[in-house]
């Protein structure tokens, strides 16, 4: 769709897509140009390759069960029970393949578990000390991730170059 002023100057050109988040659909008018969009698949792409560095290299746990599981126990700030971590997984129905996630976690070091003193039939999880500290130095390398995509996405921004 194109805006014209009643001169007939062109203003901008809206591209109307539909979008259907949650199975309702919506007419959405798209906001960045591709430049800006590059940037964000540039910085994601910087982010994963941190990521990456997170387990050394190992490409084993460059995977969406594993950020889903670690980044939620961080975000926890402490001990979680170990039927709920299985759950922060989202993309995993089956608890059966959600505790093996949780169990290699466990086994490589990324979680230490421990009985849960309040309830002896459940277990504790929490992030090891050195997963805990890999993942602070990871977040802090993507919030400056972030704020260098922002000002390359900002500066991209055609209202911003006249």
């Amino acid at each position: 769709m194109q805006l014209v002023d009643n001169t007939g100057t062109f203003l901008q050109v809206f591209k109307p897509i539909l979008c259907f988040p949650a199975g309702i659909f919506k007419i959405m008018t798209l906001k960045y140009n591709s430049e800006q969009r590059v940037e964000y698949l540039n910085m994601t792409e910087r982010i994963g390759m941190n990521w990456l560095e997170v387990f050394q290299g190992n490409a084993e746990f460059y995977s969406a069960p594993y950020w889903d599981l670690l980044t939620s126990v961080w975000k926890c700030g402490g001990q979680v029970r170990k039927t709920d971590a299985a759950k922060f997984m989202k993309g995993i129905k089956s608890a059966q393949t959600a505790g093996k996630y949780v169990e290699s976690a466990t086994e490589n070091g990324f979680l230490q578990e421990e009985d849960n003193p309040r309830d002896a039939r459940s277990k504790l999880l929490a992030l090891s000390p050195e997963m805990k500290g890999r993942l602070d130095i990871f977040f802090d390398q993507a919030v400056e991730e972030l704020r260098n995509a922002s000002k390359k996405v900002e500066s991209a921004n055609p209202a911003n170059n006249p």
